[in-house]
């Protein structure tokens, strides 16, 4: 193994993961409303069972919240973000 690198067994530590991309970097989620607000404590409630999708920060911090993939991607762009898709 080459020195500094990390093994699959040894992933990137939560510190690590979040330098990655400084600032520049963040992920697609899909989510379910019952989630929004773990994410968002100002969020409305929402009825259960409604699909959305989260933009967070490599850091996991969140971003904002979107009905559709489309308009999350596009928000990303508007503020010079890369997205990555989690699944």
């Amino acid at each position: 193994m080459i020195e500094g690198m990390t093994s699959a067994r040894n992933p990137l530590s939560p510190a690590e993961f979040a330098a990655i991309g400084d600032g520049h970097i963040a992920y697609v989620k899909p989510i379910l409303s019952e989630e929004l607000n773990a994410l968002f404590p100002q969020a409305p409630e929402l009825e259960p069972g409604l699909s959305l999708f989260a933009l967070l920060g490599a850091d996991g911090l969140p971003i904002v919240v979107a009905d559709t993939r489309e308009a999350l991607i596009e928000s990303a762009r508007e503020h010079e973000l890369v997205t990555v898709s989690v699944h």
